[in-house]
């Protein structure tokens, strides 16, 4: 089983900026340290959720504090992004970490961020995919030429190859059959973040048509993610966890409570506990965790377990103390077989 890291970069704790970038470099050199395959920086704007909302800014820093672990979005919002500056940024990051970026994109899950933009949401599905096809296109040949609804970009010459071709991986957030079917016919690595049995029906179709078309190949990464706390007693990681889901969850409805939007996706539980009845979140000792994960990654049949470590007002001490706690003691429990 692979691990890896799920980061909002969420502005919900007490310290200054600067500390709370600093703590976050100081987490990533741990997840490097530790064996972790990847780390991937969500993007969000006008939110305390939006600690990362210039990932390629984060992720340049990243590259050089860490040297093994793979560093990713989940996701560029594209709409956000003119392809030529995007792509150019990517391929910059790509030789900078000597390849070790992999890619998610999305069409922006707020549709209030995106009008803080000027953009109109309901266009966002076209101009992601508009964008889609210009970024690959310049990263795969080092050219950009394209005419489309939103983007008109005649022969522009990308100097700023990957290091990776003919480009970084690509990841899907899949959370249905129709995307997880989608996901496999492009060859993405995926990431479900559902309850184990709804992600087991998503990976399987996923696994069915990756056969279908690709027969014996090896199959993507599959990724389950969960909100994951670990401390030395059961009831002082439900403490903490319970204490900062609360304003990590003020921060993720933030813009839906000022435009008084109720969340579609993500977000929809209000405190830790209901994250856990709701099957995406687990928080006990190394055991307990260990035990938690192993049971929702074999029911979804998922192999890269991706982890929302830190979180809300969780001081540097908890996060550290927690993540050193998994990587000596549940890791090795979930690696046993």
């Amino acid at each position: 089983m692979q691990f890896g890291v799920m980061d909002h970069l969420d502005l919900s704790g007490d310290g200054s900026v600067h500390e709370h970038y600093e703590n976050r470099l100081k987490l990533l050199e741990l997840y490097d340290r530790g064996g972790f395959r990847g780390y991937h920086v969500t993007e969000h704007h006008c939110t305390p959720l939006g600690g990362g909302a210039s990932p390629s800014v984060f992720l340049a820093a990243a590259a050089q504090r860490t040297q093994r672990l793979r560093l990713g979005t989940l996701v560029y919002a594209l709409p956000t992004h003119h392809p030529i500056r995007l792509a150019e940024e990517i391929g910059m990051i790509d030789q900078m970490s000597n390849g070790r970026v992999d890619l998610g994109f999305g069409r922006g899950s707020v549709p209030m961020e995106l009008a803080y933009f000027g953009l109109d949401p309901s266009k966002a599905r076209n101009l992601h995919e508009e964008a889609l096809e210009c970024v690959l296109q310049g990263l795969a040949t080092g050219r950009i030429d394209f005419s489309g609804t939103y983007f008109k970009i005649k022969d522009a010459p990308i100097f700023q190859r990957p290091a990776q071709t003919p480009h970084p991986p690509i990841w899907y957030g899949v959370h249905s059959l129709e995307s997880a079917e989608r996901a496999a016919h492009r060859a993405y690595h995926i990431v479900c973040n559902e309850p184990a049995s709804d992600s087991r029906a998503y990976i399987d179709m996923f696994k069915s048509t990756w056969r279908r078309r690709n027969g014996d190949a090896p199959l993507p990464v599959i990724g389950l993610a969960r909100s994951v706390f670990v401390a030395t007693t059961d009831a002082e990681a439900l403490r903490v966890a319970r204490r900062a889901h609360l304003k990590f969850n003020a921060s993720f409805r933030y813009l839906h409570n000022r435009h008084g939007v109720v969340p579609r996706l993500s977000g929809r539980e209000a405190t830790f506990d209901e994250m856990i009845a709701s099957g995406r979140a687990t928080a006990g000792t190394p055991r307990t965790v260990a035990r938690s994960l192993e049971s929702d990654m074999r029911t979804a049949g998922a192999d890269y377990c991706v982890m929302r470590l830190a979180f809300g007002d969780m001081s540097f001490a908890e996060m550290e103390h927690s993540v050193k706690l998994f990587i000596s003691e549940a890791a090795p429990l979930l690696n046993a077989d």
